[in-house]
């Protein structure tokens, strides 16, 4: 195994994303740790299995390490900044930190701006892909970084990294139009097949899609089934989508739009064993249907 030269690699971040990052950065022999302050007794379990060290106070996590990859929610990303920012500032070599975060261009540049103050490098990233690096796969992830030291990120093996010529920004530009374009889609579907189960012609949507635009219903059928139970998780998303879409004119409003729809089907679950609410639960009998 190839172990990354010059230290640790931090990810802070225990989600889905964040595990994956994590493993594949470790299985690729990197030395990996994370914080796990107030998690669960599961969770730790996990990051040991992983070949994670897992270290709660923060300035003993910075010690010695290279690169801090943020991995968390978008509307996290800011306090985990502000979390280490004062220990960035003691340590006596504070690693390169890179938000990995679905963010706004101007949020990114002000994460950015509140991390050089504490005498750290920023590196802007954003993750495109499910959560799996495995390059075996089409559909695995790549992270894509902008920024002056974002070549460094290139050191770490497990991860496809691409570099985009351009400064902090860039990266989170792409992930912004890229999800406006893919989970836009996914948030327009489900209301106009909500629509169409409230006025009873979802079948002859379903047939006239298949028949003159089979490439949408695909994506639909792809995207929508998972969509209520994660809903929750893609609001912020699109509220920093409507930002770097910009005003009315240029398409932000089509994105507040698109937060309230996944904020609705969130609303619509409950625990992981109650049913869901009767338009989240219509939209999936549309897919299970013929």
């Amino acid at each position: 195994m190839e172990r990354t030269a010059g230290g640790a690699v931090i990810v802070i971040g225990n989600g889905e994303m964040g595990s994956a990052v994590a493993q594949a950065l470790a299985a690729a022999g990197a030395q990996v740790r994370t914080s796990l302050r107030g998690r669960s007794t599961e969770s730790r379990e996990r990051a040991r299995r992983a070949g994670l060290s897992v270290i709660d106070d923060d300035d003993e996590l910075l010690r010695g390490a290279a690169f801090l990859l943020s991995v968390v929610p978008p509307g996290q990303a800011r306090a985990v900044a502000e979390r280490f920012a004062g220990p960035l500032k003691r340590a006596a070599t504070p690693p390169i930190y890179a938000d990995c975060n679905a963010v706004a261009p101007a949020t990114t540049s002000a994460i950015g701006e509140l991390i050089e103050r504490s005498g750290a490098s920023y590196v802007d990233g954003s993750i495109v892909g499910p959560p799996n690096f495995d390059r075996s796969r089409p559909s695995s992830a790549r992270i894509f970084v902008s920024g002056a030291q974002s070549a460094r990120l290139l050191e770490l093996k497990g991860i496809e990294w691409i570099r985009l010529e351009g400064p902090v920004g860039a990266a989170s530009a792409l992930k912004m139009a890229y999800a406006g374009l893919t989970k836009g889609l996914t948030a327009l579907g489900a209301a106009m097949i909500m629509g169409a189960n409230r006025y009873q012609v979802a079948e002859a949507l379903k047939t006239e899609l298949n028949r003159s635009a089979g490439g949408i219903l695909r994506h639909l059928s792809n995207t929508i089934p998972s969509v209520p139970r994660k809903a929750y998780r893609f609001v912020a998303e699109m509220e920093e989508i409507a930002r770097f879409a910009g005003g009315r004119d240029t398409g932000g409003t089509i994105y507040e739009g698109t937060a309230a729809i996944y904020a609705f089907l969130a609303e619509q679950c409950g625990s992981p064993s109650e049913p869901l609410g009767s338009p989240a639960a219509e939209l999936l009998d549309f897919f299970a249907r013929g």
